[in-house]
């Protein structure tokens, strides 16, 4: 990428790659329909008027050097980074490999729920993880997720603050714009391994009809442009300082209790609908020491261990 903007001359790109003009001209279509801004045409050469937004492995990896995440495979279109990830992983893939990809044809959220994935203008990324934690721990590293996405955010804009809703989403005015989807391969006393799915909408302007009033960007909430490979490179270093704190700090999992805490406008305070076992409602007082919600509610106190949580 040092001499990215460059003119190059289309016979020139096809003795590099070892083919045909034509298939040049076919390959900078494709790269045009994908976003990148390609000038010139087969007479005159082609140029990149700007690095492209791309996350690209060549322009994360520089950016984070000295971190668990490597190696990096990225992915133009893609069924769903989780599933690739569960499959790698299963396969012994190596823990801190990290899957990414410009667009979705299937992903997916918590349950039975879809994920929107527009093409290159959101994150979508998906790390394998093998930490030496019993399977009851994977929310809090689901928590942790959150935490770094909100180190990231705030690290390139500190204007943005999201409110972390628990367990695994991050609004911005009220509305969705990230979701954690964690999925573990485990026995009865140790996780085998585990993988983080983070889908975070940054430049998305316009959504489904029936995402228009529960669901936000990061360019709609703050009416600015965001760059794809800074944002997703601080994500992982966030998200590598969380990892490696939770697994050598004594006091690690009492500080992501807190901080979630003290990020999330749902924890305390809040009162809510427990969409779970015909749903209930009350006001929120606080995560138990395992990282699980309770509600208060007109029957006494309830820990709240999967399910939607509605503001009410």
């Amino acid at each position: 990428m040092d001499h990215a903007t460059v003119v190059v001359s289309g016979t020139k790109i096809a003795d590099e790659i070892g083919t045909g003009r034509s298939e040049v001209w076919r390959l900078i279509q494709q790269l045009r329909s994908l976003g990148v801004d390609v000038a010139g045409h087969p007479a005159t050469g082609y140029q990149l008027r700007a690095v492209p937004d791309l996350l690209l492995p060549d322009l994360l990896e520089p950016l984070v050097k000295g971190t668990i995440f490597h190696p990096i495979h990225h992915y133009y279109k893609i069924g769903s980074t989780n599933s690739t990830a569960m499959e790698a992983a299963a396969g012994g893939a190596p823990e801190g490999s990290v899957f990414l990809a410009e667009e979705q044809t299937a992903g997916r959220g918590r349950g039975a729920n879809a994920w929107h994935s527009a093409r290159s203008t959101g994150i979508y990324c998906s790390i394998i993880l093998r930490p030496n934690l019993p399977p009851s721990d994977a929310l809090i590293l689901s928590l942790a997720a959150g935490l770094a996405v909100h180190s990231a955010i705030q690290q390139l804009d500190t204007r943005v603050n999201p409110d972390l809703k628990w367990p695994n989403d991050l609004l911005l005015d009220g509305k969705k714009f990230c979701g954690i989807l964690t999925e573990m391969n485990a026995e009865a006393t140790r996780v085998r391994h585990l993988v983080i799915g983070i889908g975070i909408n940054v430049n998305q302007v316009r959504f489904p009809e029936d995402l228009r009033e529960v669901a936000t960007s990061l360019k709609a909430a703050s009416g600015t442009e965001w760059s794809r490979v800074e944002l997703t490179a601080a994500l992982l270093k966030s998200l590598h300082r969380e990892y490696r704190d939770l697994l050598e700090k004594p006091n690690a999992h009492e500080s992501i209790l807190r901080r979630f805490a003290e990020h999330s406008s749902y924890v305390r305070k809040r009162r809510v609908r427990i969409e779970e076992n015909g749903g209930f409602e009350g006001v929120t007082e606080g995560l138990d020491s395992r990282g699980f919600l309770q509600v208060r509610t007109a029957q006494g106190l309830r820990t709240v261990l999967s399910g939607t949580v509605r503001a009410i």
